[in-house]
């Protein structure tokens, strides 16, 4: 079986979507975030696709220390996971 490698910008993508998913799984949280960016529950799928509202994305929860924790946590990553990935997207 051959291992696949994968660049650090898709890792980092794949981070972010997981992060989306992260908020999106509590509608407080959710909330929240449409309520920061301006967009609407139903553009959320169209706006996922583009690299800088993914950056937004992990920018929401690096900007609240509970929610690094939450999602670290979730996801059984370290907090400087979030913060490479937040780089690797550029922005």
């Amino acid at each position: 079986m051959t291992n696949r490698v994968f660049t650090p910008g898709q890792v980092a993508e794949t981070v972010a979507i997981q992060a989306l998913s992260f908020l999106a799984q509590e509608p407080a949280r959710l909330g929240r975030f449409l309520a920061e960016t301006g967009l609407g529950p139903e553009t959320i799928r169209t706006a996922a696709q583009d690299k800088g509202f993914l950056v937004g994305v992990l920018d929401f929860i690096l900007n609240d220390e509970a929610l690094i924790d939450d999602f670290a946590a979730a996801h059984d990553i370290k907090p400087r996971q979030l913060i490479a990935a937040r780089e690797a997207l550029g922005g």
